[in-house]
């Protein structure tokens, strides 16, 4: 077996705003250099219930999928299966909890696991994708801070 990949991450927002940023507003922050195209324009989509698609789509509406979602349990916890740039048969597992600090903090527990799914690639993608999270967390954590900041002056 091999290990999960896990880290956890705190974000200055309440859970519930955490918690939609990462869903909701993906297309805000996922960097356009983590994704299948690349291309300028793109939108990026996560379908906020169980069963949804993780997906691309280029402004010339060809559509990339990238996982589905296994469990949707907002505000809480996500689930999603993930084969960005893969066959859905090499999909690996993200589940993130989003646990509250207080009413204005929250803290993301993310495992990423299910390497062996990727055969004797499953060790060095595993260890890739950490250096991956490690670069698209930033993203995340201005986008949810800069969003909760309007929403105080509002």
């Amino acid at each position: 077996m091999i290990e999960p990949f896990r880290l956890s991450i705190d974000v200055d927002a309440p859970q519930d705003h955490a918690f939609d940023t990462y869903t909701d507003g993906i297309d805000r922050w996922w960097p356009k250099s983590h994704t299948s195209s690349g291309l300028d324009g793109l939108e990026i989509v996560l379908e906020g219930h169980e069963g949804g698609r993780i997906f691309e789509r280029t402004l010339d509406g060809r559509e990339y999928d990238w996982g589905r979602v296994l469990v949707w349990d907002r505000p809480s916890r996500l689930v999603y299966s993930w084969h960005l740039r893969r066959d859905a048969s090499e999909s690996t597992e993200v589940e993130i909890r989003f646990r509250p600090i207080d009413d204005r903090a929250t803290r993301l527990e993310i495992e990423h696991r299910g390497w062996e799914a990727l055969g004797t690639d499953g060790q060095h993608e595993r260890d890739q994708h950490g250096s991956g999270w490690l670069s698209l967390l930033p993203h995340y954590q201005e986008a949810v801070s800069a969003t909760a900041r309007k929403e105080e002056t509002a």
